[in-house]
């Protein structure tokens, strides 16, 4: 079935490209990343970092960033529902949990759990880019980077006046509409962004209401640049099936407020202080509708996220130097979730609700590293030192190394260790089929990894192999005979991997003669052994054993163009079948998605589609995935500044 289907995308593809096209590629070498604790440009890292442009996320048939990480190398995403209302993110073969999000450099995961990592307060026409750092990010971003992190940048407010206006549509009673707007007053650069989106669900108890609002300013003085974002997200879904099958008809609503404020100096030594804080609401329905006499209630959780850092680094004769420091406060009122309080607090907006548990604790970081470039060598070397009032010190080394052979072709070799704090539920969750463990320990591993990089100005490829050391694992588990998941500490895990990755800018290569524009390909292998008791895993050891992606673009006639995605997955792991109560293993599968779209200077007129087979599929166990899902939309952007070259064209660039 996987052959046919990929024959026909070949012969689709073959069929469509029969015109030409023409595209400007993205020179990589120029793009900053922030591998390291200091920026630097992608052709300087020893690292693998995967980059997602705004042009790539202009054209591809995406309309949530969960989505657009289904596309991303060694990226498992696994989604509860449509449209990005849950999916939890994991990186290299690990739990949801060891990834670490940031939105434009902040950390800003979820204490309570990883579920609610991506409820961020920007919508996909907000991202300037994503950048995925492949491996352990411990000493560089702190704890909690653990297998990977993923950067959500958004626009880099251009400084030209205009408004932005987008809405969609579809299949399922599906609506989408979203209004944006940059505009400089005096020095500061504004940008504020206001959207929202509902659809009646593509089966039972799969509805959503989800509203986004997100500002950011800028403003550039003598000596510094001041940025500001804020941002709140308001998210209400069925979530049938989301944490047992036992009883479907489920219902969650989050809340997210965000704000942030950042000071960079202009300076040859770089100064960048940096507060923030995210708050977050979660309700839990177990039952949306008609609850039996046994029900106690929903669940109520309130976590607040408070931080402050300082970052430094500056050039030398000796190469690069960082350091700094980061204060870290995560505290929770729940009714389930932390220690029993002696005094109840009622739950904000919820009438006779109260939250009867808290629990905070406190993370003191402190971090120092040295890159050097020299003309075909380099090494990043670094240490972060962690305080948790509740787990003590934990220390996170590292170093990367690289040797280029040509201006083209690079080695690298690193060795980093990393860490992962618990959450509030794996540490507190009781319920009638879970048991939390508060006496866990934080989870570490030792990862390895040598790789090859080969760039030019039409290419770009990318290869590793890595093995990850892991130790005092956190997963929920379960014996054969038993129906009860606990949070334990697994003895250790080993993971092993190898991930390819090619860009290939085929008009560059052929002087604009190539019908495609570009053919992107990502290939990832994950392989993991488990030294411990014969537990069933809920999640550790439910991995993406292997991912393929290719992706194409191409223009057919004049303005019009087409972009399609193919994406096969194979998952390790098994379920328990609620009918059968079995366990069963995870069927591989592949999705096929493409876009239609038409350009003029002011605006995009697109048709898309997305799992064009219709193929029926699980992400995690029980919860049915959406079929054949049509769309149709369109991006409208119009310049105010009056000073704007009248030949720019903002969606052709």
């Amino acid at each position: 079935m996987v052959k046919i289907k990929l024959l026909s995308i070949v012969a689709l593809m073959f069929f469509v490209a029969k015109t030409f096209s023409q595209i400007d590629s993205v020179n990589v070498d120029e793009i900053v990343v922030s591998a390291n604790r200091a920026p630097n440009v992608y052709s300087q890292t020893s690292r693998v970092i995967s980059i997602i442009t705004k042009k790539e996320l202009k054209n591809l048939p995406v309309q949530t960033i969960q989505d657009v990480l289904e596309y991303a190398l060694n990226v498992d995403i696994r989604q509860r529902g449509s449209q990005g209302v849950q999916a939890d993110v994991c990186v290299r073969g690990g739990s949801f949990d060891q990834t670490l999000i940031l939105l434009n450099g902040v950390n800003i995961n979820d204490p309570q759990t990883g579920h609610h990592n991506l409820d961020l307060p920007v919508n996909i026409d907000n991202i300037e880019k994503i950048e995925i750092l492949q491996g352990p990010g411990s000493r560089v971003f702190g704890p909690n980077a653990f297998t990977g992190a993923i950067n959500i940048i958004t626009n880099n407010n251009n400084e030209d006046n205009n408004v932005s206006l987008s809405l969609m549509g579809g299949e399922h009673n599906f609506f989408s509409g979203s209004l944006s707007s940059s505009y400089k007053v005096d020095n500061i650069t504004n940008y504020v962004s206001i959207s929202r989106k509902k659809c009646d669900g593509y089966t039972n108890d799969t509805d959503f209401d989800v509203s986004n609002l997100f500002y950011h300013a800028t403003s550039k003085m003598n000596f510094a640049k001041i940025d500001l974002q804020a941002g709140y997200t308001n998210k209400k879904f069925g979530a049938n099936s989301f944490y047992t099958p036992k009883f479907p008809n489920q219902f969650e609503a989050t809340r997210t407020t965000f704000i942030n404020a950042k000071l960079t100096s202009l300076g040859k030594f770089k100064f960048v202080p940096n507060i923030y804080w995210r708050r977050h609401h979660d309700k839990f329905e177990l039952f949306r509708n008609n609850p039996p006499a046994w029900y106690l209630g929903h669940n109520y959780h309130l976590t607040d996220v408070y931080g402050a850092n300082i970052n430094s680094h500056f050039n030398s004769k000796y190469g690069k130097t960082s350091f700094g420091a980061e204060y870290r406060i995560e505290h929770i009122y729940s009714n389930v979730l932390g220690e029993l309080m002696n005094d109840t607090i009622a739950v904000p907006g919820e009438p006779n609700a109260f939250f009867t548990h808290s629990k905070m604790r406190n993370n003191l970081s402190f971090f120092v590293e040295h890159s050097v470039y020299l003309n075909k060598f380099s090494f990043s070397t670094g240490l972060l030192a962690n305080y948790n009032s509740d787990f003590l010190w934990n220390y996170t080394p590292g170093i990367d190394l690289s040797y280029n052979f040509t201006s083209n072709v690079k080695i690298f070799a690193t060795i980093n260790e990393s860490v992962r704090m618990p959450t509030f539920t794996d540490l507190y969750y009781v319920g009638p089929t879970n048991m939390g463990n508060p006496d866990l320990k934080p989870e570490k591993a030792v990862s390895y990894e040598l790789g090859t990089k080969f760039i030019n100005n039409w290419v770009n490829i990318n290869s590793s192999v890595f093995i990850r050391n892991s130790s005092n694992v956190i997963d929920w588990v379960k014996r054969v005979d038993s129906l009860l998941w606990e949070s334990k500490n697994i003895t250790e895990l080993t993971t092993k991997g190898f991930d390819f990755s090619a860009i290939v800018y085929t008009k560059k290569l052929n002087k604009n003669t190539f019908p495609i524009d570009y053919v992107k390909v990502n290939y990832s292998f994950i392989s993991t052994n488990k030294c411990s008791d014969d537990f069933i895993s809920y999640y550790a050891l439910d991995y993406l054993k292997h991912k393929f992606v290719i992706s194409a673009q191409n223009r057919i006639y004049k303005n019009i163009s087409a972009s399609y995605s193919f994406v096969y997955q194979d998952r390790a792991g098994t379920y328990t079948d609620f009918v059968t109560g079995l366990e069963k293993k995870y069927k591989p599968f592949s999705t096929f998605d493409a876009r239609l779209f038409y350009k003029t200077k002011h605006s995009i007129l697109y048709l898309e589609a997305s799992n064009i087979f219709n193929e029926k599929y699980f992400d995690l166990g029980n919860v049915a995935m959406p079929g054949r899902w049509v769309r149709c939309g369109i991006k409208f952007k119009l310049k105010l500044s009056s000073e704007q070259n009248a030949n720019n064209e903002p969606f052709n660039q």
